[in-house]
């Protein structure tokens, strides 16, 4: 039984971990690349800031399904009814 929970514990908390440094990178990629363009050709900056941001909405869904997998695991742990 411990070791069922320390286990779904681990792998709540590598879920969340990877979940935070995935958004933090990808959202550090791609505000540059926004930058990066945005001065290269300056008046196509209002339709890349409107792609922008429908990226950083779907980089966010990825981490919100993540910490949904994670209360999960930890609320309603379907690894504890294989327990006798």
């Amino acid at each position: 039984m411990e070791s069922i929970l320390t286990f779904t514990a681990f792998g709540v908390l590598m879920i969340l971990a990877f979940g935070a440094a995935g958004t933090a990178i990808g959202f550090g990629i791609l505000g540059g690349k926004l930058l990066e363009s945005s001065a290269r050709q300056p008046e196509l900056a209002p339709m890349l800031q409107g792609k922008f941001f429908i990226v950083a909405g779907l980089i966010d869904a990825m981490t919100m399904i993540g910490i949904g997998f994670g209360m999960w695991f930890t609320f309603a742990s379907p690894f504890l009814s294989q327990l006798p």
